[in-house]
C-alpha cells in the first residue's frame, strides 16, 4: 500500500496535466505560491533593516544600498529567462533548482563576512528566486481550466502585493526580536521543504535539453546588460542626480546599446532566450501595459506610505506594519470577488472600476497631512487594496488565457517583467517628485514666512520661551528655537510633496482608462482553452 501511494506521488502528468487529481493540483500550486511569495518577500525584507545589517558588515550608506539594487537587478535578468530554462530543464527542475539555490544563498547571506559579501549573495538569491515568480503564473493556468483557473490571477496577484508590503515591517520586527541575520534564516526550512515537495509532485512536462546547446549567447548577454542596467540606473539615479553622475550615464548608455542588441536578436535570431512571441496577440500586449501601469503605482504606493509614516510622523517598524496592513486584509477580502466577477462580466468593465478606484485611493490620499496616521489612511488604504484585485486580476486573464502552452512560460516571464519594470520606474519616478516637490514646497513655506516677518518673529519667540526651560542660554534657547522652526516647515513641506506625489499617480491611472475600451474579450466568456490562440 505504502509503495502504492510513493508511486502515486511520483507519476508523470506531463502528457495531460489538467487529467491531474484536483487535490494534487491544488497541493502542487501552494507549495510553488509558498515559493514565489519567499521571492517577492525577501525584496523589500532588508529595507527596514539595513541600519543594522550595516553596522554588523561595517558598511557605509552608499554600499549598503546595494543589498538592495543587486537582488532587484539579478532578479529583473532570470524573469525573462525563466520560459527559454522551463523548456529546456523542465518546469520541474528549474523550479526546484531555483528554490534550492534561493534557499542556499539565503543561509550564505545570513553567514556573510563583509559587504561584499553580501551583495555577492543578495545577487545569487535574486537571480534564483527570480524564476520561481512567473513559473507560478504559468503553472497555474497549465493545470487549471473553468472556475479553478479564475481564482489562479487573485491568489497570485495578493501573493504578488502582500509579500512586498509585509517585507519592511515583518524585516523590522525579525531584526529587534532576534538578529539580521535571521532576515535571510527564515528562509532555509521552508525552502528545503518546498524544493523537497516539488521534486517529488512538480511532473507536468519533460526536458529539451538540446536547447542549451544552441543558446544564443549575444541574445542572453544583451539582455542582461539591457535589464541589470536599466536598474541600477532607477534604483541608484534619484540619489545621484541621474544622468549629471557619470557612472549613472554610462550605465544609461549602456542599457540603451544592451537594448537595441536585444531587441534584434529577439527579431532575427533562430533560436532566442526572450520569445516576444506572445505580442503578436494585441490583447496581451495591452495586458502588459496594464501591468506596468499597475506595478508603477502597486510598488510606488507601497514604498510612499511606509515613508511618510517614518519620516513624517517619526512611526516605529511595528506602527508602520499595523498601519499599511489593511491593504493586505482588503486584498484577501476581495480575491474571491475579483475570481467571480471575472466569470461573469467583460472584463473592460472589471478593470475600468479597479483603475478608477485606484484613482480615487490616490486622489484620497493627496489630502495628507503631517497628522495623519492609521484612521486618516484606513479608508484610502482599504479602497486601494481592494482595487488592485479588480486591476491585477483581469490583466493576468488577459495576457495568459488562450494562451498555447508552450508559451506559457515566455507569455508570464514577459508579463511579470512589466510589472517589475513599472515598480522600479515608480520607486525612481516617485522618489525624484518627492524630493523636486519637497524643494519646491519648501522654498515656498520660507517665502511666506518671510513676508509675514512678524508672524515668524512671534513664533520664533513663542518657541524660544519654551526652549527657556531646556536651556536657560538665550542664545542657546533661541538657535534650539530656529532648529525646530525648521525642522516644522521641512516636515510640512515634505507632507506637500506627499500630496502632489499622490495626485500625479492618480491621475497617470486615470489616463489608463483611455486604453480599456481596446481590450476586447467576449462579454461573460470564461477564458478560451490553451490551445485556441493556435
Amino acid at each position: 500500500m505504502r509503495l502504492t501511494r510513493l508511486s502515486a506521488l511520483g507519476q508523470d502528468w506531463s502528457a495531460d496535466p489538467e487529467a491531474m487529481p484536483t487535490p494534487r493540483k491544488f497541493l502542487i500550486f501552494g507549495l510553488m505560491a509558498f515559493g514565489q511569495f519567499l521571492a517577492l518577500f525577501d525584496i523589500q525584507i532588508v529595507s527596514a533593516s539595513q541600519r543594522d545589517v550595516a553596522a554588523g558588515l561595517a558598511a557605509g550608506g552608499d554600499e549598503i544600498s546595494w543589498v538592495q539594487t543587486a537582488y532587484l537587478m539579478a532578479e529583473l535578468v532570470m524573469i525573462p529567462l525563466s520560459g527559454f530554462l522551463a523548456r529546456a530543464l523542465s518546469t520541474r527542475w528549474l523550479f526546484v533548482a531555483s528554490c534550492a539555490m534561493f534557499t542556499l544563498s539565503s543561509l550564505l547571506c545570513g553567514l556573510s563576512w563583509s559587504i561584499g559579501s553580501m551583495i555577492a549573495f543578495r545577487a545569487l538569491q535574486g537571480f534564483t528566486g527570480g524564476a520561481m515568480v512567473p513559473l507560478v503564473f504559468a503553472v497555474g493556468f497549465r493545470l487549471f481550466t473553468g472556475k479553478e483557473r479564475a481564482l489562479i490571477p487573485a491568489i497570485l496577484g495578493t501573493v504578488s502585493v502582500l509579500a512586498p508590503a509585509l517585507g519592511p515591517s515583518a524585516g523590522g520586527l525579525i531584526t529587534e526580536a532576534l538578529d539580521w541575520r535571521w532576515l535571510f534564516f527564515v528562509n532555509v526550512l521552508p525552502g528545503l521543504a518546498i524544493a523537497s515537495a516539488c521534486a517529488v509532485l512538480l511532473r507536468i512536462d519533460h526536458a529539451d535539453p538540446t536547447m542549451l546547446r544552441r543558446i544564443d549567447w549575444p541574445h542572453f548577454v544583451s539582455m542582461a546588460v539591457f535589464l541589470a542596467g536599466l536598474e541600477y540606473v532607477l534604483e541608484e539615479g534619484p540619489r545621484h542626480d541621474w544622468l549629471g553622475d557619470q557612472t549613472i550615464a554610462i550605465a544609461a548608455w549602456t542599457a540603451l546599446v544592451g537594448f537595441v542588441l536585444f531587441m534584434e536578436r529577439a527579431l532575427f535570431s533562430p533560436s532566442p532566450v526572450v520569445s516576444l512571441r506572445p505580442f503578436r496577440r494585441p490583447l496581451f500586449a495591452f495586458a502588459c501595459l496594464f501591468n506596468l501601469v499597475i506595478g508603477f503605482g502597486m510598488y510606488a504606493s507601497i514604498y510612499l506610505v511606509p515613508v511618510y509614516l517614518a519620516q513624517v510622523r517619526g512611526f516605529s517598524a511595528l506602527q508602520i506594519g499595523q498601519t499599511v496592513f489593511v491593504v493586505g486584509a482588503a486584498q484577501l477580502a476581495s480575491t474571491v470577488v475579483a475570481a467571480s466577477l471575472s466569470q461573469r462580466i467583460d472584463v473592460r468593465w472589471m478593470i475600468a472600476v479597479g483603475l478608477s478606484l485606484f484613482a480615487y485611493s490616490l486622489w484620497m490620499t493627496s489630502s495628507i497631512t503631517s497628522q495623519w496616521g492609521f484612521y486618516e489612511l484606513l479608508m484610502p488604504q482599504l479602497v486601494r487594496g481592494f482595487a488592485l484585485m479588480l486591476c491585477i486580476v483581469p490583466a493576468v486573464n488577459m495576457a495568459l488565457s488562450g494562451v498555447a502552452p508552450q508559451d506559457l512560460g515566455a507569455a508570464s516571464g514577459l508579463f511579470n517583467l512589466m510589472r517589475n519594470l513599472g515598480g522600479a520606474i515608480g520607486i525612481a519616478v516617485v522618489n525624484s517628485w518627492l524630493m523636486d516637490d519637497t524643494r519646491i514646497a519648501a522654498a515656498r513655506l520660507s517665502e511666506a514666512l518671510g513676508h509675514s516677518g512678524r508672524a515668524a518673529g512671534d513664533a520664533l519667540s513663542t518657541l524660544a520661551g519654551r526652549m527657556s526651560t531646556v536651556s536657560p542660554d538665550p542664545d542657546h534657547a533661541s538657535a534650539l528655537a530656529s532648529a525646530t522652526l525648521g525642522r516644522l516647515v521641512g516636515r510640512e513641506a515634505l507632507a506637500m510633496g506627499f500630496d502632489d506625489v499622490f495626485r500625479v499617480m492618480a491621475w497617470m491611472f486615470i489616463g489608463a482608462l483611455v486604453l480599456v475600451p481596446f481590450c476586447r474579450l467576449m462579454p461573460g466568456a470564461p477564458p478560451p482553452p490553451p490551445d485556441a490562440a493556435h
